[in-house]
């Protein structure tokens, strides 16, 4: 059997406690791009075609358990404890994995960068392999000692000779190899070190004194980063974010100000988009080309078609769905609404759970009124209706087609198409009623003090 059609499977070791986080948060749940680092773990393990995930957690993290439990369901989960190395943390892996037959990855749920491309390479062999990269700097990391691609050792650099120590080549601590050799040869991992722990280094003498290949495949270095720190969470996240940036403008996206915009993982904007300043796309943020996301917007779950203006100040959350050529302007936020071909809601707005129709005008200061404490509501406007400015719409509320709300108005029952609704109060006029009402507040506050003057003498 060729090593292209055995099955896969990923060991990802996220049992570690993150106590330099220092954060209530664990470790591999911290975000990256808006999304959880172990998820990106679990993302590239898909990526590879992997049949079987296992993620190897602590009793002391039970987020982290059901975080696992939630994506990929119990059986995907392996506990430590205690830990006692990488090596104890992989064998915590092995009855979750009984009678696999294929070839097993080792990663980790804090490296965020590491993606399916660069883990792939590590298959392909019938002994073990390593990923290593060329290290800027390469301080404590542990050499890898090669001979062409074949691996002779791991020497970790506290153990290095001064020639050893000046090899660049580190080792990432991603490992490959088929699982029936993988736990044999952890078997015989012993923890006779300083710390008394079961390295996974150890597997690679022990592979070649079985006559085992061992060879290693190189990443980029930013690729395997692991983060332990917040100050290594911001690094990781600049890199996704300068990753991100180069695509997009290699895709033809114009962005004046590219270091400005942040990314989500999922975020898909197509060519011929027009992205300014201090943009913020979260999660779920689909634009299709053509659109212009104007300074400092806020777009999380949402659709822009082509040719639709979003912002300045603009705010698009779940479910805004925003047809071709649609305006959304400076202060206005849009919640689960779809706004067809044309339609615009320039100011000062919040258009919440419902349905604008093609040609719609929405005025500032308009107010869709969805919800009334305990349910939320749906308002419907038909095409080319207009909605005078500071008008709230209580929900459930049908505008029809061509229908024009006055200004100021609060409609509370549907309009129908081609309609004028009016509803506020009639205005009324009491001539120098103003002038009359100033003079009584100027007596009673001469009279007030008159008598706090006469107290306070009296005492």
């Amino acid at each position: 059997m060729t090593s292209q059609t055995r099955a896969r499977a990923a060991i990802i070791l996220a049992a570690g406690q993150g106590t330099r986080m220092k954060s209530p948060l664990p470790k591999v749940l911290h975000p990256v791009a808006h999304r959880a680092m172990l998820d990106h773990a679990i993302d590239a393990a898909e990526g590879m075609g992997c049949e079987r995930i296992v993620v190897v957690v602590g009793n002391h993290s039970p987020e982290v358990r059901a975080h696992v439990v939630k994506r990929l369901g119990e059986a995907a989960i392996a506990v430590q404890d205690p830990p006692l190395g990488t090596g104890h943390a992989v064998r915590a892996a092995e009855q979750a994995l009984a009678g696999f037959d294929g070839e097993v990855v080792v990663t980790y749920g804090d490296v965020p960068l590491l993606k399916a491309g660069d883990i792939a390479p590590v298959f392909n062999a019938d002994g073990v392999t390593v990923i290593g990269f060329e290290a800027r700097d390469p301080g404590a990391y542990g050499r890898l000692i090669l001979d062409g691609d074949a691996l002779l050792a791991i020497t970790e650099a506290k153990e290095a000779s001064a020639e050893v120590l000046a090899v660049t080549a580190c080792n990432s601590g991603v490992m490959a190899a088929p699982a029936a050799l993988l736990f044999s040869l952890l078997a015989d991992v012993t923890n006779d070190n300083a710390k008394g722990e079961y390295y996974l280094t150890d597997v690679v003498e022990l592979a070649r004194k079985g006559g085992h290949p061992t060879r290693a495949v190189f990443a980029a270095e930013d690729a395997v980063m692991g983060v332990n720190s917040q100050a290594e969470l911001a690094q990781a996240e600049a890199l996704f974010q300068q990753v991100q940036r180069e695509t997009f403008l290699a895709a033809g996206v114009t962005m004046s100000a590219p270091d400005t915009v942040h990314f989500a993982w999922d975020t898909q904007v197509g060519g011929g988009t027009v992205i300014e300043p201090f943009v913020v796309f979260g999660p779920g943020a689909v634009i299709d080309g053509g659109a212009r996301i104007r300074s400092f917007s806020h777009i999380e779950g949402a659709l822009v078609g082509p040719g639709a203006e979003i912002g300045p100040y603009a705010r698009l959350r779940p479910g805004a769905d925003l047809a071709e050529g649609v305006k959304i302007g400076n202060f206005v936020e849009v919640k689960n609404v779809a706004m067809a071909k044309g339609a615009k809601a320039n100011h000062l707005s919040y258009l919440g759970d419902g349905a604008v129709g093609a040609g719609a005008n929405i005025g500032a200061g308009t107010i869709f009124c969805n919800y009334d404490g305990f349910n939320k509501a749906r308002t419907e406007i038909g095409a080319g209706a207009f909605v005078g400015s500071n008008s709230s719409l209580v929900a459930p509320v049908h505008i029809g087609d061509g229908a024009l709300i006055a200004s100021g108005s609060v409609v509370t029952e549907d309009v129908p198409a081609d309609a004028l609704a009016f509803g506020r109060a009639r205005q009324t006029i009491k001539t120098d009623a103003a002038a009359a009402f100033r003079e009584t507040a100027k007596a009673k506050k001469a009279a007030a003090k008159a008598a706090q003057s006469k107290s306070e003498s009296s005492k």
